[in-house]
């Protein structure tokens, strides 16, 4: 799988972007992806060395048109931690 395959997105919140400041950036990944590819396509696209990577799989949501009701897709959301004095100067290398 590709890296660029495995970062879907960066996820810009008030919470992610104040984690950006302590070294923690928060991106969607692929929902099969594990921790270890998660990091090594981190290292890859942005170069940079990944201290850890925290994971969740996240809820879809319901949503209605009318009578009919349907859910979102559930996506995964990782959050990477990088060493000292590391930083992700842009996330313009992501698209």
């Amino acid at each position: 799988m590709n890296a660029h395959d495995i970062l879907r997105r960066p996820v810009i919140s008030e919470k992610s972007t104040a984690g950006m400041r302590e070294g923690r950036y928060t991106f969607e990944v692929d929902l099969h992806a594990n921790k270890v590819e998660i990091r090594k396509a981190v290292e890859e696209v942005f170069k940079v060395k990944v201290a850890a990577v925290n994971t969740m799989r996240v809820g879809g949501k319901q949503r209605r048109v009318g009578r009919a009701a349907g859910f979102r897709p559930d996506w995964k959301k990782a959050v990477v931690t990088l060493k000292a004095g590391q930083r992700i100067e842009s996330m313009d290398q992501m698209v």
